[in-house]
């Protein structure tokens, strides 16, 4: 009986984005009393089906907030454009190297994931001229395309042997805080652009490395997977859900760890 209440509370918060009226690019998503009270539900009843499998209540409570967080919120924090000093621009996806090029020694090739966060920006910057820190396939995009200015592309690590390194979501943001410690007004608040099933995760990775981070309300956020990509993950939604999931538990233990045992 309990499984299948968990069941019906899981599909009806599977309907909460359209109870909401909610853009599939994210940015303000006005909560609805249905969708408030389908995601009360499914909290409860995780509580109820965790603490039935485990026979531990407070455990269960801590362990269901935590998979309610990861597996069914996927909205990132919001703030007015008119609230950030800065804008980040996380890159999703890319496409192999042309010409068949080593991809160990060869940059990959932008691909158009990247050309989507970067129409993105442009969006962003046609209302308010901000600086952008862009990851290097998105940077390309805002001069070749747009001929931006006030961009600074965070690029891949380049060993002495040419290997190729490139940066994770939290190097990125490792790269930006450094280079905003620098500006004379202090670090700011950032406004981040990214992948709509990737901003909630870049929005706290950026909190993580210092920063207040906000993705800027009003702004759809691409969501147009590429079947070519050269990163597997993210060549489908599925796919990549699994893959930010797994990313998202690794920052919760880390954490917790943290929280836990300050001390180790």
């Amino acid at each position: 009986m309990q499984r299948r209440s968990f069941a019906s509370a899981v599909s009806a918060a599977a309907a909460a984005p359209f109870l909401m009226g909610a853009a599939p690019g994210g940015g303000d998503r006005p909560e609805s009393a249905a969708a408030a009270a389908a995601g009360k539900r499914l909290k409860r009843d995780m509580v109820a089906s965790l603490e039935d499998e485990l026979q531990d209540r407070d455990t269960a409570r801590a362990v269901a907030a935590w998979i309610y967080d990861i597996g069914f919120d996927w909205t990132p924090a919001t703030a007015p454009i008119g609230e950030v000093d800065f804008l980040i621009a996380y890159a999703f996806g890319n496409r192999p190297p042309a010409n068949g090029g080593d991809p160990t020694k060869v940059l990959a090739e932008p691909g158009p994931m990247n050309e989507q966060l970067a129409d993105t920006v442009a969006r962003i910057r046609a209302e308010r001229t901000l600086p952008v820190y862009a990851q290097w396939e998105i940077a390309h995009f805002l001069t070749e395309k747009y001929n931006m200015s006030q961009v600074t592309a965070i690029n891949p690590v380049i060993a002495a042997d040419g290997t190729i390194t490139y940066l994770s979501t939290d190097g990125v943001a490792a790269q930006v805080a450094e280079k905003r410690k620098a500006t004379p007004g202090g670090v700011g608040t950032a406004g981040i652009v990214g992948w709509r099933d990737h901003i909630k995760r870049c929005v706290r990775t950026t909190e993580g490395r210092g920063m207040k981070a906000f993705a800027p309300q009003g702004f759809t956020m691409p969501d147009t997977y590429d079947p070519e990509s050269g990163q597997p993950w993210t060549r489908r939604r599925d796919l990549y859900l699994v893959h930010d999931m797994n990313a998202q538990w690794q920052m919760k233990r880390t954490e917790l760890i943290a929280r836990l045992y300050p001390n180790g």
